[in-house]
């Protein structure tokens, strides 16, 4: 089994892995070439977008500056919008659905490591070369959520259909559809209901 079937199955894999590397620095150039580029460099915006991120469907958009470790892994809906500073580490599977909308300095994160140090910890091959054993979850963001600044995500969390994030909230567990939930950990506060509903 390769390293980049073991790390999207949530196995113990080893990220130095060559194949792994090498999809990396692909990703890490791709989100350097775009953040690099201006708002109104609409089409090289696009054909990087492209190149990042080959499971995404239309009208999404990202104000940058942008990290992806993978691009590959992500997998992102219609009408998505990303403010500022979007770091995504889609070790596993990161799913968006259709108008999501992420404020500023979100992260989502699907790596995770060995609770003992015993496993962390760096090991020693034969060679002298060093390398680590990690794993992760894939995480989930459902359709029409809005995930407000300085919110992190973190693997093997599911976001349900509709629900807003409040600022600051570190989500750590599943949250249902259609909640307003905050806090860290983040917490359902309590339903959105057509009550919420604002003046036109």
């Amino acid at each position: 089994m390769s390293e980049r079937t073991k790390m999207l199955a949530g196995e113990l894999y080893d990220p130095s892995d060559p194949e792994l590397a090498g999809q990396r620095l692909a990703a890490h150039r791709l989100c350097q070439q775009f953040n690099q580029t201006f708002e109104e460099q609409e089409a090289e915006r696009q054909a990087l977008i492209d190149q990042l991120l080959p499971d995404h469907a239309a009208g999404v958009f990202f104000q940058g500056p942008i990290f992806f470790d993978y691009g590959q892994n992500s997998h992102i809906g219609a009408n998505f919008y990303s403010n500022v500073n979007l770091t995504v580490l889609d070790t596993c599977d990161v799913t968006i659905g259709d108008n999501v909308m992420l404020g500023p300095n979100v992260t989502l994160a699907t790596p995770l490591h060995a609770l003992r140090y015993q496993q962390r910890n760096l090991r020693t091959r034969a060679d002298g070369s060093q390398f680590d054993l990690e794993y992760g979850k894939p995480l989930t963001i459902e359709d029409n959520c809005w995930l407000a600044s300085n919110v992190t995500v973190t693997g093997g969390v599911t976001i349900g259909e509709g629900s807003v994030i409040g600022a600051g909230s570190i989500v750590t567990r599943d949250i249902p559809a259609h909640s307003l939930a905050v806090g860290n950990p983040c917490r359902v506060i309590r339903p959105i209901t057509p009550d919420d509903t604002l003046p036109e």
